[in-house]
């Protein structure tokens, strides 16, 4: 069995050229970056070059970049480390109702801890109204928490609009930038953040690695307490080879932003899909502003898992939880206030660097006849 695989946005392949720089630090260097005799020397100065590299995506310095063991760590750094630091000015954070876990989850424990977090609302194509957090912003407002895209819909939000907001009411703003990073220009001057992360095995870059911008002159508790590693930021022994790799993937990731060919195969699907089945392949997210890989699809009165099922070959990801034969909108979808006809129908196809014309072809043959079938 030949296997499609269109799940980009859950994890990617890892580039050969990322491994090829990787391997070095994995055979032939071994010491501790931060020593400075001549074993360390060369894992510092692979660190210190993978920086200059991951910032060059961001539009930031070297210093304003640490490394992290991902996404997740990231956004509870960013989240619990500025409550932390700035409880005595404010308990109260603006995130919305369609995060990752990794951010929804931080704020539901910092509620118990006494803080207040307020879940902004979007619209039916995921997009969030700029004068919806305006409306929630108080006083003692001290974080507001955005997505740049969302995973599951690709629905891209306007961040720049929000972050001007943020600094309107010397609110830090921070965005997580893991679905967007090496797919659509993720330059911290434009969009105005404090804060931003990636996910390594979003672009390319192996699980367990990261990375995190936080804007200079900006305190933060570090989220990890050690030694003084990352400039003092995140305490631990640096993974020389992960970061290494990273820091490829993030000058790959560069050299992508103006390749146009996966967006034309995620059409390819998209229409092949409606000519195939008509209005019983419902468009999720905004039909505009949505990542140029992402196309999720309400297949109307179907399950979702049960069309994948059908189609083995198929890599990609439901939008509804089914159990014992009942099926369960997800929160983002709950959020979008889709209908459960399609909703329970929801898959997210999300496309890649090694995606092929071939592949999304016999993609859309299957999924045709397994919806027809249903």
């Amino acid at each position: 069995m030949s296997v499609i695989y269109l799940d980009y946005n859950a994890s990617t392949p890892v580039d050969s050229s990322v491994r090829e720089a990787m391997l070095p630090y994995l055979d032939d260097y071994f010491g501790n970056p931060s020593s400075s005799h001549a074993k360390g020397k060369p894992m510092r100065q692979a660190v210190d070059k993978a920086r200059e590299q991951v910032a060059g995506l961001f539009g930031a310095s070297t210093e304003e970049v640490i490394f992290t063991s991902g996404g997740t760590e990231a956004s509870n750094h960013v989240i619990k480390g500025i409550t932390c630091t700035r409880r005595e000015q404010g308990r109260h954070i603006i995130t919305s109702s369609i995060e990752h876990p990794a951010v929804i989850n931080p704020c539901k424990y910092l509620e118990k801890e006494g803080y207040e977090v307020t879940y902004v609302g979007v619209d039916s194509t995921g997009l969030i109204d700029p004068q919806a957090i305006v409306d929630e912003v108080r006083p003692d407002t001290i974080l507001i928490s955005i997505m740049h895209a969302n995973n599951e819909v690709g629905t891209i939000q306007n961040i720049a609009d929000i972050s001007e907001i943020a600094r309107e009411g010397g609110i830090l703003m921070y965005t997580d930038a893991a679905q967007t990073c090496g797919k659509i220009p993720t330059n911290v001057q434009e969009l105005g953040v404090d804060f931003l992360s990636i996910a390594g095995h979003k672009l390319y870059a192996p699980n367990g690695i990261g990375a995190l911008y936080i804007r200079k002159g900006i305190n933060i508790e570090p989220l990890h307490h050690g030694a003084g590693h990352e400039s003092g930021r995140r305490a631990g022994t640096e993974p020389v080879a992960m970061i290494a790799g990273l820091g490829r993937a993030a000058e790959l990731a560069a050299g992508h932003l103006d390749d146009s060919s996966v967006k034309e195969l995620r059409d390819r699907l998209h229409k092949g899909l409606v000519d195939g089945l008509g209005d019983q392949a419902v468009l999720l997210g905004h039909p505009e502003l949505r990542l140029p890989n992402t196309l999720a699809i309400g297949f109307r009165n179907c399950i979702g898992g049960q069309v994948l099922g059908a189609c083995p070959e198929i890599c990609a990801s439901t939008g509804a939880a089914c159990h014992s034969g009942q099926a369960k909108r997800s929160a983002v979808l709950e959020a979008m206030d889709v209908s459960e006809d399609v909703a329970f129908g929801a898959v997210r196809f999300s496309l890649g660097r090694h995606t092929t014309e071939q592949e999304i072809d016999r993609a859309i043959g299957m999924l045709v006849s397994a919806v027809q079938a249903a």
